[in-house]
């Protein structure tokens, strides 16, 4: 399978906060809830999280904005690492921040802090758009895109660009392969173009509005994203409706990143247009469903310090990631895996066969002994991960300290959850779990008379009561 393209993101970096919190009363001095037990995490926004969507997706991103000395920016620094090359152009004033505070997941309010804005380019960021192959502006009105229009105007000339507008920061370059504007977005700069009436019919709005900025930008192409309805993709006259293929109800907070980072990265692997979009279409859709930005969130309260056994987790977390970008099925199956043995085998054969990338999740050396007793396990925990990734049927392992795996299945949240036959009369303790977002727990035939137990009790015996 060839690799992805690399993509190189230009924008405006954004640090994004999320309060969660539960709602049970008013205060007692003004009609306004009470959130009650909050938790604080803290992720990339604007232009950082399209580069981390991009990144997530296998490709290498290379990520232009501006950054300053202010806390806020080195907090994001911080959560780029390891995810994309950061090129910084220098920031006037503090790196904006926004905080939500949400409660059962919806928001209740939001606050903005922070009014930077990029001061000039650098050489440096000159020419890692001069040496680009493929590029993603992610423009949030902050003049990143501004600082750098005369470079970005001739890049877009030699290789497929993409420009996801913002109604405050300036129309995209002539010569752009695909503008992403919302429907919102696009009445909004398409009014500032153009003030005939406006079309009783949303649609027809919507595509007239398209149609007007094709060709007030100079752009090959303009998709308007519509929400949970797809998009409509104009080349200027008669558009082209790409629907969602199912409704998604959830959090779309950064959808329209999800939306650009996937059609810029399908330009960039050479893709037409017409499948970018659609491409496009379902990541977005598969992005809201399986929870939006909550998977790229980190939790900012201090977290105890991870065991050493726990640091495959890591490279399960981001192959999930990867398949569920690509459009994939995500399976994992669980277990101690003490002695592997044939019937181990057939059941992680089966379960990759129904889907794109197989986790196993097992349970680490402290679980199983709680589980099986002091004499247990038998296979110390590090030499039965070896064995697990040494199998083809096997993409990545990842570990869990719990009597159960719920806590690390809500972090993959595989679309199918793998499990032998021999638990068919079983309500399974994390089938709930798994369907909450959609998943499904599915069992697979029980290879009859395989044990870890009775392939112990059998060693156990001296060969000749062996033999009898």
């Amino acid at each position: 399978m060839t690799a992805p393209a690399p993509l190189l993101v230009v924008g405006d970096a954004l640090l994004d906060h999320d309060v969660h919190g539960r709602v049970d009363r008013l205060a007692p001095d003004a009609p306004v809830p009470v959130v009650s037990g909050p938790r604080r995490t803290s992720r990339p926004g604007g232009a950082a999280l399209a580069a981390c969507l991009a990144a997530a997706d296998g490709r290498s991103v290379t990520l232009v904005t501006a950054l300053g000395d202010d806390p806020a920016s080195d907090t994001l620094r911080d959560l780029l690492d390891g995810r994309a090359r950061l090129v910084e152009l220098p920031l006037s004033g503090a790196l904006s921040s926004k905080t939500r505070v949400l409660v059962d997941g919806r928001p209740l309010l939001r606050l903005d802090d922070g009014d930077g804005r990029a001061r000039e380019a650098t050489e440096a960021a000159r020419r890692a758009i001069a040496e680009a192959s493929a590029v993603l502006v992610a423009d949030y009105g902050r003049d990143t895109a501004a600082a750098l229009r005369h470079d970005l105007a001739a890049a877009a000339a030699r290789v497929p660009l993409t420009w996801d507008p913002h109604p405050r920061g300036g129309p995209p370059v002539p010569g752009v392969r695909l503008a992403t504007p919302s429907a919102a977005e696009a009445h909004a700069l398409a009014a500032r173009a153009d003030g005939e009436p406006e079309p009783e019919d949303d649609l027809h709005r919507v595509a007239q509005d398209a149609d007007r900025l094709v060709h007030t930008w100079r752009a090959a192409s303009v998709a308007v994203t519509l929400g949970g309805r797809g998009a409509l993709l104009s080349h200027g006259g008669t558009p082209l409706l790409v629907p969602s293929p199912v409704t998604a109800d959830g959090d779309a907070c950064g959808a329209g990143d999800r939306f650009a980072a996937t059609a810029a990265g399908c330009l960039a692997d050479g893709d037409l247009v017409e499948t970018a979009v659609r491409q496009a279409v379902h990541a977005a859709t598969r992005y809201v469903a399986e929870g939006g930005v909550r998977s790229g969130a980190v939790d900012t309260a201090p977290a105890a310090p991870r065991p050493a056994d726990r640091e495959p987790t890591g490279d399960a977390l981001r192959t999930a990631a990867r398949v569920r970008a690509a459009g994939g099925t995500v399976v994992a199956a669980g277990g101690c895996f003490d002695l592997l043995h044939a019937g181990h085998v057939a059941l992680l054969q089966a379960a990759r066969s129904t889907g794109d990338c197989l986790i196993v999740c097992v349970n680490s050396d402290a679980s199983v002994r709680r589980r099986k007793g002091d004499g247990r396990p038998l296979v110390p925990q590090a030499d039965r991960i070896r064995v697990l990734r040494a199998l083809e049927c096997v993409d990545a392992v990842a570990v869990f300290d719990e009597d159960t795996p719920e806590r690390l299945l809500a972090e993959l949240r595989p679309h199918i959850w793998a499990k032998g036959g021999d638990y068919a009369m079983t309500r399974l303790p994390e089938a709930a779990l798994v369907e909450s977002w959609g998943g499904q727990v599915v069992l697979f035939p029980y290879l009859d008379g395989r044990s870890t137990t009775g392939i112990a009790e059998r060693a156990a015996l001296t060969p000749g009561r062996a033999g009898r």
